[in-house]
């Protein structure tokens, strides 16, 4: 797995907080380097791939763990 460059936990955000936080998170990061973001809002799972895809970023992992999912971003 990719180590990330930069962690942002949106645990406990409601949509649309945890895509504000990643969206606020990646700006500052360099292409290639890579975001992870935890965050327990079930709308994550279709927001932020989608998200991601629109804007060029690649999506590098998901995943659902114990109430929280898991993304991993490259930033294109």
């Amino acid at each position: 797995m990719t180590e990330p460059t930069r962690t942002v936990d949106a645990s406990g955000l409601a949509c649309p907080m945890p895509i504000v936080r990643t969206r606020q998170a990646i700006d500052e990061l360099a292409r290639g380097q890579v975001l992870e973001v935890i965050a327990t809002d079930r709308g994550s799972l279709t927001d932020i791939p989608s998200w991601a895809d629109t804007l060029g970023h690649v999506l590098l992992y998901a995943r659902h763990e114990s109430g929280r999912y898991v993304y991993l971003i490259k930033k294109g």
